[in-house]
């Protein structure tokens, strides 16, 4: 796995495995995301003001940036993935940027 996505209540935040210290301790670092203008979000009144539709196409152009600050995640037995502020992650081949405008 390249990837460890950071899964902040309902926004997922894409983070690169920089370094594997031990089976259960890995060096992350945050990349960048910036949003694909080329998807059009469609908004509807509701909510506290407006609902997306269709947030479920949003696309993300993701890039690594070296001088984003390196962070320690843990495997706990319990609560799998964590950094030290218990911060959720979980492992993947592909990096995740996902924003809940509904939220």
């Amino acid at each position: 796995m390249n990837y460890a996505n950071h899964f902040g209540y309902t926004d997922i935040n894409p983070f690169e495995v920089v370094r594997v210290i031990s089976d259960k301790t890995l060096e992350v670092r945050a990349m960048d995301a910036i949003r694909d203008e080329s998807v059009d979000l469609q908004w509807v009144p509701g909510g506290f003001s407006f609902h997306c539709v269709n947030q479920a196409d949003q696309k993300w152009l993701i890039k690594s940036n070296p001088s984003n600050r390196i962070v320690r995640i843990r495997l706990s037995k319990n609560k799998g993935w964590q950094d030290k502020d218990g911060r959720r992650f979980e492992l993947s081949d592909k990096p995740t940027k996902f924003y809940d405008y509904n939220f």
